[in-house]
């Protein structure tokens, strides 16, 4: 299934450079699916459709209401997407079928949480923010197309962006700005990686 790659996270690394010790606190559950045989792909697909119910409690529930169900189920799409590739890696089952089906899993997932956003703000923000939030993750894999590292991390990568969904869904009123802020920071995000990436190759 999924491989993934990354090296030691710099200053500016934001959130993701808590990622090795939030795979430790994992290890167990890793160890739990491997006995089960559970396949990584799996996991990918819980992962989006863990993102389909956060959008839809987005969408159906008002602010403050909706910040529970969607804290709970983002928090399971960060971590089927740190399991999926773990696991594959642990019972031997990386492939790059299975590295395709990760990519995708986590565009898809990023995107069907945004659709949430439809319910409260316009079609063009939301579709802006939609296209923005994609854009550090390409700039990663064009990178690591040329033969550079793959990059991750903030300062608004997915971690950052689910915990900005989170506060619209907390505060009333703050969809659209909230939008603003994701689109302009991921936009600023795969900047900042074009230009360490520019500095490396």
């Amino acid at each position: 299934m999924p491989t993934k790659t990354s090296s030691a996270r710099p200053a500016g690394a934001g959130l993701y450079a808590l990622k090795p010790w939030y795979a430790a606190r994992l290890s167990g559950v890793r160890a739990a699916l491997a006995r089960r045989g559970v396949s990584p792909d799996a996991l990918t697909v819980a992962g989006v459709v863990c993102a389909a119910g956060a959008a839809a409690a987005l969408a159906l529930l008002p602010a403050p209401y909706a910040a529970p169900p969607v804290a709970v189920l983002l928090a399971a799409r960060l971590a089927f997407a740190n399991l999926d590739g773990a696991l594959a890696r642990d019972t031997g089952r990386t492939t790059r079928r299975g590295a395709l089906f990760n990519e995708l899993g986590d565009r898809a997932a990023d995107l069907v949480v945004l659709a949430g956003f439809l319910a409260w703000a316009p079609l063009w923000l939301v579709a802006v923010a939609a296209l923005a939030a994609t854009l550090p993750s390409w700039v990663s894999l064009a990178g690591a197309a040329a033969g550079g590292e793959r990059l991750n991390g903030g300062p608004v990568g997915k971690t950052e962006r689910c915990l900005l969904v989170v506060v619209a869904a907390a505060v009333p009123g703050w969809a659209a700005g909230v939008l603003a802020v994701l689109a302009a920071g991921s936009a600023l995000t795969a900047l900042v990686r074009c230009v360490r990436l520019a500095k490396s190759l």
